[in-house]
């Protein structure tokens, strides 16, 4: 019944939004933070510092060390692979019906999967620089330095992940930008995300539009207010809804 009522919801609109969060890619093998027994919190310890320690600013300019060896352990999925879900978003923006997606994820798959319009809030592992000198590399530089913290080939600066670490704001031009697709759209599907963090979580309420669906494994403070919500697998929700669309 639900899915049937979001592939009616898909098949009227003209112009979708998707806001997603880490359930999008824990069917991508990377794990999310909050899931019980699997996410990053919840993991049996392996480091000094709990991980929201380990990826704040404080840390990262303290402890670089430890900052590089969490990152590169625990925060980069190489053999990572766009699933149903980042597939099925790809196919809707090729076919004119999704405009944006905005995510929290830092993992590229959705424009691995072939998405163009997607609006990062909180960054990119693929996008590095220098913090002195700005230059950019790329995921390999990183992952790859021979030694535990990569160093600028031009300036000998830290080069860090071009990611929004705990302490850091989020870029401003990206959320308003996400600010923007999201009161233009007429439909708002909201995946793979338990819109508890702030202020990502408070772009919903900039929705106007018809139909707000939300697809999630648990439920979310905006279920009251969703015209559809689906208890279940994002990827397996997207392919069965959009089958017969794409």
């Amino acid at each position: 019944m639900g899915i049937d009522r979001l592939k009616e919801i898909i098949e009227n609109s003209k112009n979708i939004v998707f806001f997603g969060g880490a359930g999008t890619s824990t069917e991508s093998n990377i794990p999310d933070f909050r899931s019980a027994g699997t996410g990053m919190y919840k993991k049996e310890e392996k480091y000094p510092y709990p991980p929201e320690i380990m990826i704040s600013h404080t840390f990262f300019i303290s402890h670089p060390k430890e900052f590089f060896e969490f990152f590169r352990n625990e925060m980069v999925f190489r053999d990572a692979r766009p699933n149903d879900a980042h597939m099925a978003l790809a196919g809707l923006e090729q076919i004119g019906k999704l405009k944006t997606v905005i995510t929290q994820n830092i993992d590229g798959l959705h424009q691995m999967a072939g998405s163009k319009n997607v609006l990062e809030l909180h960054g990119s592992i693929h996008r590095n620089y220098c913090i002195d000198c700005g230059r950019e590399y790329d995921l390999d530089y990183v992952v790859e330095s021979p030694s535990t913290i990569p160093t600028c080939e031009k300036c000998g600066g830290i080069v860090r992940p071009d990611i929004v670490l705990y302490e850091e704001g989020l870029d401003m031009r990206v959320l308003n930008r996400s600010i923007r697709a999201i009161k233009k759209a007429d439909v708002l599907i909201v995946g793979g995300t338990s819109l508890v963090v702030y202020p990502a979580a408070g772009l919903v309420e900039y929705f106007r539009g018809d139909d707000l669906v939300l697809i999630n494994k648990s439920s979310t403070p905006y279920d009251h207010r969703a015209s559809l919500v689906i208890n279940d697998s994002i990827g397996h929700v997207l392919k069965q809804a959009t089958r017969d669309i794409l």
